[in-house]
């Protein structure tokens, strides 16, 4: 067993422990995706011996790629945090338990009319940046979207997702993030995840009432290099 990861993973949960104290909320609300992007499965597999059971992944071919190989590991939940063209939306759904980054009507369409089994868990990706090119619905769009997607019959609306922007308190943009959380449960009183916070400002996140973070490197060590 690598000791580095088992240390790194500890590490990062006695932060996640202390930041829920400092915020008066229970850590068995807020469940830790750890992030595995450019790292080998066998690293997922590492991982998974250690307790891990939710992973996260940005590049569908990766997602299905690492699935394939780990197929016989029981309990895995992947969580697909990339950007979703929609000609990709078959396979994501194929590789995919969640799917956090639905950002319009025609995306959650193209999910919604995958073969996949069962209820797919999506969340909706916030924009909180005044660039509209990013990913992302912007917030005063995020009722409609929600709205629409709560009336596909094989999505599970569960909230919302964001990146925080570079330039700005992590803390401010996760408010606004929750104020989005807000206005998606108008629509469904149970879409109640808030996938917020990375390695740099999951504690603000959890401040903000996160329920979902993405933690990479933090856990993971350095990226490999890529051919």
């Amino acid at each position: 067993m690598d000791t580095a990861l088992a240390d790194r993973l500890a590490a990062v949960d006695e932060r996640i422990r202390d930041a829920a104290r400092s915020a008066h909320r229970d850590v068995a609300d807020i469940t830790r995706i750890v992030v595995t992007k450019f790292h080998p499965a066998a690293l997922v597999a590492d991982l998974h011996a250690l307790g891990v059971r939710d992973v996260g992944e940005n590049r569908q071919q990766e997602l299905t790629a690492k699935r394939a190989e780990l197929d016989g590991i029981p309990d895995v939940r992947w969580h697909f945090i990339g950007q979703v063209q929609t000609n990709k939306a078959r396979a994501v759904r194929a590789a995919a338990d969640a799917v956090h980054s639905v950002d319009r009507a025609r995306l959650a369409d193209a999910l919604d009319g995958a073969e996949g089994d069962g209820v797919l868990d999506v969340l909706l990706q916030v924009n909180l940046t005044d660039d509209a090119g990013r990913g992302g619905v912007a917030p005063d769009g995020v009722e409609d979207l929600a709205a629409h997607v709560a009336h596909l019959s094989t999505l599970r609306l569960r909230g919302v997702m964001a990146v925080a922007p570079l330039d700005e308190a992590p803390a401010r943009a996760f408010e606004r993030l929750r104020r989005s959380s807000d206005a998606v449960r108008a629509v469904v009183p149970d879409a109640r995840w808030i996938s917020a916070g990375m390695t740099g400002d999951f504690p603000e996140a959890i401040a903000m009432g996160a329920t979902h973070l993405r933690i990479g490197s933090a856990i993971t060590g350095p990226r490999p290099p890529r051919d």
